[in-house]
């Protein structure tokens, strides 16, 4: 009898102030589960960049299928954090090839309008191959995404905060306002907040 195919599931991004949030679905064979675990797959809240850029690669080489999905900046803003992030995890999900049988759910939320089984887990990150792996690709695509950004909209300090509202961030907010990448739902984005009301888009 085959192995039920099981997919773990994780966003990162949900307390940014800029960009997408973005998630991976993971599916890892059995006989991957063992040389992972050696090589320190864990919460990637726990590792530091190289080790998250290492470990990336070997959860690509061994996994069965990986797949990222995101809502975007103006998703967020029309459907709330929560539940942008639930939809970009729907769509992790619905790009893995083959579909899985069971999905682990970093978290206590179950995703709206999942055709497959699932399974809430809390602080899955730490307990779940399977969700660990998914949180390190998820985490490594969004920070190199947010770096490419970082370019287009350098008053932001985005190759170093990633997104997050570090007081180098806030300041530049407070000075140059947001740029259409910016959560405008987030307080800390809404312009009305400022003494400086000037759009930073870059062409865009």
């Amino acid at each position: 009898m085959a192995a039920e195919l099981i997919a773990g599931v994780d966003e990162v991004g949900r307390g940014a102030l800029f960009g997408p949030v973005v998630a991976a679905a993971v599916i890892l064979p059995e006989s991957a589960a063992a040389e992972l675990a050696a090589l320190g797959v864990t919460d990637s809240k726990l590792l530091s960049p190289v080790q998250r850029d290492r470990l990336v690669e070997q959860v690509r080489r061994l996994a069965m299928d990986c797949r990222i999905g995101f809502a975007s900046v103006r998703e967020i803003d029309r459907l709330n954090i929560l539940q942008a992030s639930l939809l970009a995890m729907r769509r992790a999900i619905a790009r893995l090839s083959p579909q899985p049988e069971l999905c682990l759910v970093d978290g206590n939320q179950r995703i709206p309008g999942l055709p497959i089984p699932q399974q809430p887990i809390i602080k899955g990150d730490q307990t779940c191959l399977a969700i660990a792996a998914a949180s390190i690709l998820a985490k490594v695509w969004r920070d190199r995404l947010i770096v490419r950004l970082s370019a287009r909209y350098p008053h932001y300090d985005l190759a170093t905060n990633k997104g997050y509202g570090t007081a180098a961030h806030r300041l530049a907010l407070q000075t140059y306002g947001c740029t259409s990448q910016h959560r405008r739902s987030f307080k800390p984005c809404q312009l009305d907040a400022f003494p400086v009301q000037q759009r930073l888009d870059f062409g865009s």
